[in-house]
């Protein structure tokens, strides 16, 4: 099992099917984070601190 930090732009449908899965993730939403702007180190900084990885979309 892994445990993973979704960003905010990771789409939910996928963590739903993680989670289907066994794997523990965590959403930016569900952390208390989401729309707050927080910059990538930051976000990196406090997935390390809960010992996940974390999940992220890059638009292009």
């Amino acid at each position: 099992m892994l445990n993973l930090y979704a960003d905010e732009q990771f789409p939910l449908p996928v963590v739903q099917l993680l989670r289907a899965f066994g794997h523990n993730v965590l959403t930016v939403q569900e952390a208390g984070k989401a729309g707050l702007g927080i910059p990538d180190p930051e976000v990196l900084a406090f997935a390390i601190s809960k010992e996940r990885a974390v999940l992220t979309l890059q638009s292009v």
